[in-house]
């Protein structure tokens, strides 16, 4: 039988888990192309002071590669770093991973996929499957003046770790999950921080804390006792889920849970009022921390809620005319929600571009792949975010269920078919989704990057994990058309 040319974009988490999935399946001949020098993705690309996760670090890891030795509840930047680059190693992934490797496009031929790099150099493949993600590209936004501005100025996701801002005045624009991690560090340090603020966000409390020396050397020789507590966390963080449906059982009691945080945290009623958001809490991704409302009640700390209408030479100047004075500006304002692939330009069937395809709206079937695009798939493609839970269950009930594809396409003459989703199996998926969708927090009326200019959802999944899972345990191949090279039907 022909051993499948499988091509993966990306040594995230998501890269990594399809090539360890690979592996164990016995399909050797596959590369994981990375722009970058190490592995890791999101955790090695943003650096910035008090950079954690906020799903905890037992549920955040790979259930079959399970860390005894997370020195916190949730695990520090850093740490997962390092978990990344040690899974890899143990996995044996060094002989395929391709450093230096930035992928510009991936064009279907007829027979397989033509893979376009940076350097101008090509490789040709039978599958190609993204593991880029949806947040990787940091959005910067384009306010009038910022080139004059005569400091520093960098994104939180590009943190320059060679500028100290010990003694500078700071302003982060920005005020959501990665705000709420730098405020508090770099708070004390910097003579003075102003955060400028659109709209306040729900935060929960973190309860971060330590796991001391006797717990993690039970893990280590109770690997049951880990799984239970990976176990627990797992629950506790499901049952959120129900919180997120309009009419829900939890929804008002989650919303009283937020409030009375802030009324507990915050004692300036002024504060408390900035501080309240006016959606129901899940309309907008809640963050959880244990030392936002203490930080941004500092005296060197301010909030700043007028909008910013330029950047001059010695700071931003807001709509109220006032110029605030800054040394350094941090944008801690997130990602590109909309470009799921780019700058990565993938032309399918008939010379038709993904872009274009997703014109009307970003959808995919079971959210891995594309009618139009053969032996095509996409970890944590469309409408598989979370808003819940740890985002690696997803990616490792993808990553099944594309390896899962990718043998239903290997013939037994040896030969390897084209697959893709049907068009009327996509539609119907997605209809199936936006129903349940509509009735879900995200559609309550706030405005946030789940959504498209349209008001469309195509980030999120609708539902529970084991909702997903149970959708995700194996394909349904009457959805799916196979083809010979050729055209003849597989």
């Amino acid at each position: 039988m022909t051993t499948p040319r499988v091509a993966i974009l990306g040594a995230g988490f998501s890269g990594l888990c399809m090539g360890i999935r690979l592996r164990e399946a016995g399909i050797a001949s596959f590369a994981i192309y990375e722009k970058a020098d190490r592995v890791g993705g999101t955790w090695r690309d943003n650096v910035y002071p008090g950079i954690c996760c906020d799903v905890p670090s037992h549920l955040y890891s790979f259930s079959f590669a399970p860390n005894p030795d997370w020195s916190r509840l949730y695990a520090p930047g850093e740490e997962i770093q390092a978990y990344c680059e040690r899974v890899a190693r143990d996995f044996g992934l060094a002989p395929h991973l391709r450093f230096g490797a930035e992928v510009v496009r991936v064009d279907w031929t007829g027979d397989e996929w033509r893979i376009a790099f940076a350097d101008g150099s090509e490789e040709r493949a039978d599958f190609v499957v993204s593991g880029l993600g949806a947040l990787h590209r940091p959005s910067t936004p384009a306010i009038p003046g910022l080139e004059r501005f005569r400091g520093a100025s960098f994104h939180s996701a590009r943190w320059d770790t060679a500028h100290d801002v010990a003694g500078e005045r700071v302003a982060v624009v920005g005020s959501a999950a990665s705000a709420i991690q730098i405020v508090p560090e770099i708070a004390g340090r910097a003579s003075h921080v102003t955060v400028f603020q659109r709209t306040p966000n729900w935060i929960l409390p973190r309860r971060d804390r330590a796991y001391p020396a006797w717990c993690k050397r039970l893990f280590r020789l109770v690997p049951l006792a880990q799984r239970l507590h990976r176990l627990w966390i797992y629950l506790n963080m499901e049952w959120r889920v129900f919180a997120f449906e309009q009419e829900g059982f939890l929804s008002a009691p989650l919303e009283r849970m937020c409030r009375a945080h802030i009324a507990k945290q915050v004692a300036d009623p002024e504060l408390r009022a900035t501080s309240t958001p006016d959606y129901r809490p899940g309309c907008k991704r809640i963050l959880v921390s244990d030392d936002w409302f203490d930080a941004i009640q500092r005296d060197d700390v301010a909030i700043e809620t007028s909008a910013i209408e330029r950047v001059e030479e010695r700071g931003i100047v807001t709509a109220d005319g006032a110029l605030h004075e800054v040394d350094t500006i941090v944008w801690a304002t997130g990602f590109e929600p909309f470009s799921l692939l780019a700058p990565l330009v993938v032309t399918g069937r008939d010379g038709r571009r993904l872009d274009e395809t997703w014109a009307e709206g970003i959808e995919a079937h079971r959210t891995v792949a594309v009618a139009g695009y053969p032996n095509f798939f996409m970890l944590l493609g469309p409408n598989s975010g979370l808003g819940h839970n740890s985002i690696i269950l997803i990616i490792e009930a993808q990553a099944r269920y594309v390896l899962q594809l990718i043998r239903a396409a290997m013939r037994p003459d040896g030969s390897i078919a084209r697959i893709e989703p049907r068009p009327d199996a996509t539609a119907a998926f997605n209809r199936d989704i936006q129903e349940r969708l509509a009735t879900t927090i995200w559609k309550s009326g706030c405005r946030s990057w789940y959504m498209d200019e349209r008001g469309r959802v195509y980030t999120l999944w609708p539902g529970s994990t084991l909702r997903y899972l149970w959708t995700m345990r194996r394909p349904r191949l009457a959805e799916y058309e196979r083809r010979a090279a050729q055209g003849a039907v597989a």
